[in-house]
């Protein structure tokens, strides 16, 4: 038997680190995923750099770059592409989450990120955060672990995550209803503000 484990990062070399330890630790890439914001066009070739700026992601149209991100065999991180999300908008991925739910991450499928989410086993309560979270600037690392694994795992994942039920609560008390896939993405600015805000505050972490 496997488990899914998801976590959210405000920072991605957070959720970098995270997927790089969870490598070392045996995890096989292609059980690793991760899709990261990249409103602010930080994500340059196969370096990952927030000061960066990729003009190969302008004018990305909804599918582009899944065949790059589905993973290789040199490390997940090794596979990263660009893919544009409904509601989220340009993201930084690789790996089986988005392999698994390309058709619905990338092609307008209803339910988007969420639909891809919950088959992998995610509360659709949960899965409405973490998208909500990537929305606004944050990376989502998800792993399918054996059972067996799963603590040391939790373990290494939970390192730098968010809280994701305290965030929740936050986004709630600020007016936020749930995900919607046909809102507009966050700008390259309101990406930052986010990012800074939640790196100031130490918002809701460690879990």
């Amino acid at each position: 038997m496997t488990a899914t484990i998801s976590r959210l990062y405000d920072d991605y070399f957070q959720a970098q680190q995270a997927v790089r330890d969870l490598e070392a630790a045996g995890l096989p890439s292609r059980d690793i995923s991760i899709v990261a914001n990249n409103s602010d066009n930080w994500y340059r070739g196969d370096t990952a750099r927030p000061d960066g700026i990729d003009d190969r992601t302008e004018g990305t149209e909804a599918g582009a770059g899944i065949g790059a991100v589905v993973g290789g065999t040199a490390g997940l991180l090794a596979g990263l592409g660009i893919i544009a999300i409904p509601g989220i908008g340009p993201a930084v991925a690789a790996g089986w989450l988005v392999a698994t739910g390309a058709g619905a991450l990338a092609g307008g499928v209803a339910g988007g990120i969420i639909g891809a989410l919950t088959q992998a086993g995610v509360s659709r309560e949960d899965a409405e955060v973490y998208a909500e979270g990537v929305r606004r600037g944050g990376t989502l690392v998800t792993a399918r672990v054996p059972d067996g694994e799963r603590t040391r795992c939790e373990a290494i994942m939970d390192r730098a995550a968010v809280n994701i039920r305290e965030r929740g609560k936050i986004y709630r008390r600020a007016g936020w209803t749930g995900f919607d896939e046909n809102a507009p993405p966050y700008s390259a600015e309101q990406a930052r503000r986010e990012r800074q805000a939640a790196g100031l505050a130490g918002l809701d972490r460690p879990l």
